[in-house]
């Protein structure tokens, strides 16, 4: 007989359950483990502190070395056993898929609060903003809250709250809405201009594979896409590695030395299970023409490549191809069998783990910032982590904005000549294959986020300032996070660090520069001007008004 939720004991009054989900892939699970285990033991003490119990809803699995929930119908099975209106904890110190924990959330009646540690080391921010942006678009009441030792005074003060009223109320007054009319008038005919182009001539976003890593607030269902004038191409990542089979090594040494002629410098080992290979970057100089081939097959604007479950255990990393596909300067690539290049003379947009609500700002990114005349190179990154940093020219709250794939040279210090390839962490990419890593070139930048929320499309866009550290400095931030992948340091004008994090409704954040403040200026009206034209409810976050 299967037990109801509503037979089950409800916890005491003052008690509180405890829920992590943690990656698919076991060896991931393992390393992150003790993170995990050492911010419980904090959490737990923080709630001790205001007299309550943090209990383990699920217990650590022997022999997997971890207490993660693991799979989707694991953590249905978990939730089985949970009184539906407990108080409910989830905590996270690493990436998570979200999917994992997302069915037993949405039906709990309960209050929610999730939390992650201020680290960047694996890093459960990023988890978290996932779970959040994802629960915003299922439309799920639950508060949130992050904290470097659990003991800070925002932390408490929000953690009381919570356990008294059953919500946290953060300060947002940073948000606003545009105001269409006040926009100048030259980027709101633009704008416009623009967007009624895309309507007329409908763009293609090519999805390798959709819902990668159970990012739910990553998919953006077609009746909400399509007003926008933007359709979707359901395309297979078999199809990618069959297409990869027909490009010759010839064409795929052509691209390697290109790269090598533009500096790029390749940390060859000999041990394909730990280090980068010769080999590796071929195959992923074959993926980049691959994806090129397949993208102008279906007539693609946009693709996004999952590369996760699956394409992981047959090719080597995709993430040299995706900084390649987004920058404006790359290797040519040809028609197969003719002298036909294709597109050329700028990017083919690509939106990292098929994020399909970056994709669409890309798209939009890059239809904006060429009709200005300034460079579309573009990419999504993660919100990472950040620390205060004070120097001789800086004293501000500094975001370290990091992103396996996707990330073009043009947005590096010295570009390809500034750049590196180092292999992917072995946990996470069994086959190898290399990053195109570099650090992110000081400027002014233009972030922003298109998510889903209340059943609509919105988007936030704010301004902001990629800064130069000190190399020492960076190194440690590196040493923090992943080394091997791209870095920004960035400062986000107008929005604190609590302001974000209360605000930012995914994992992800897309940044594009501009030469100027003034130009930047107009290239965020530009862009607002548009998605608001194509239906999108568009929030300005730190900026009152652009123009």
């Amino acid at each position: 007989m299967t037990v109801r939720r509503n037979e089950i004991a409800k916890p005491a009054e003052d008690e509180a359950l405890l829920v992590t989900s943690g990656d698919l892939r076991l060896a991931a699970n393992q390393e992150c483990w003790p993170a995990q285990r050492d911010m419980e033991e904090k959490l737990t003490a923080a709630f001790a502190q205001k007299g309550f119990k943090l209990v383990r809803a699920h217990a650590y699995n022997e022999a997997e070395k971890h207490g993660f929930i693991s799979s989707q119908r694991m953590g249905m099975d978990v939730f089985m056993n949970i009184h539906p209106e407990a108080r409910l904890v989830f905590a996270t110190a690493a990436w998570q898929y979200s999917h994992h924990v997302l069915p037993g959330l949405r039906s709990h009646r309960g209050p929610i609060l999730t939390v992650a540690n201020w680290s960047g080391q694996w890093p459960g921010l990023v988890g978290l903003l996932n779970l959040n942006g994802s629960l915003i678009k299922a439309g799920k009441e639950f508060s949130s809250i992050w904290s470097k030792d659990f003991t800070d005074d925002y932390f408490v003060a929000a953690l009381g709250e919570w356990l008294r009223d059953g919500r946290i109320t953060h300060d947002l007054k940073h948000v606003h809405a545009l105001d269409t009319a006040r926009l100048p008038a030259k980027s709101a005919e633009l704008g416009a201009l623009l967007a009624g182009e895309l309507k007329h001539r409908k763009a293609i976003i090519g999805i390798f594979d959709e819902g990668c890593m159970g990012m739910y607030n990553a998919i953006i269902d077609d009746e909400l896409l399509n007003p926008a004038g933007i359709y979707k191409e359901r395309l297979s990542q078999s199809a990618l590695v069959a297409k990869m089979r027909t490009v010759g090594d010839a064409e795929a040494e052509a691209v390697y030395r290109w790269l090598v002629a533009k500096g790029v410098k390749f940390a060859f080992g000999k041990d394909p299970a730990t280090d980068l290979t010769l080999e590796q970057t071929l195959e992923q100089c074959k993926m980049y023409i691959a994806a090129m081939r397949i993208a102008k097959s279906f007539g693609c604007d946009a693709i996004g490549i999952q590369y996760q479950q699956g394409l992981k255990d047959m090719t080597a990393a995709s993430d040299l191809a995706e900084g390649l596909l987004n920058n404006a300067d790359r290797p040519a690539v040809f028609a197969e069998g003719s002298n036909e290049e294709l597109y050329p003379g700028g990017p083919l947009v690509h939106f990292n783990e098929v994020d399909e609500c970056a994709g669409v700002d890309a798209l939009i990114t890059n239809r904006c910032w060429t009709a200005l005349g300034l460079d579309p190179s573009t990419t999504l990154h993660d919100v990472r982590w950040g620390e205060h940093y004070k120097g001789q020219d800086l004293d501000a709250f500094v975001w370290l904005l990091q992103i396996s794939g996707a990330a073009p040279a043009n947005h590096f210090i010295g570009g390809y000549a500034g750049a590196s390839s180092e292999r992917q962490p072995a946990m996470y990419f069994p086959l190898g294959g290399g990053s195109l890593k570099g650090i992110g070139k000081p400027g002014e930048i233009v972030w922003s986020r298109v998510f889903v929320e209340g059943g609509a499309l919105h988007a936030d866009l704010g301004r902001g300032t990629a800064v130069s550290l000190p190399l020492e400095e960076t190194e440690r931030r590196w040493r923090e996070t992943t080394p091997q992948w791209p870095i920004v340091h960035a400062v986000f004008h107008g929005v604190s660090q609590n302001q974000f994090m209360a605000r930012h409704r995914a994992n992800h954040v897309n940044v594009a520069y501009a030469p100027s403040t003034e130009i930047a200026d107009k290239a965020l009206a530009t862009k607002a001007a548009m998605l608001a034209e194509l239906g999108v409810t568009v929030h300005l976050c730190g900026v009152t008004q652009p123009g």
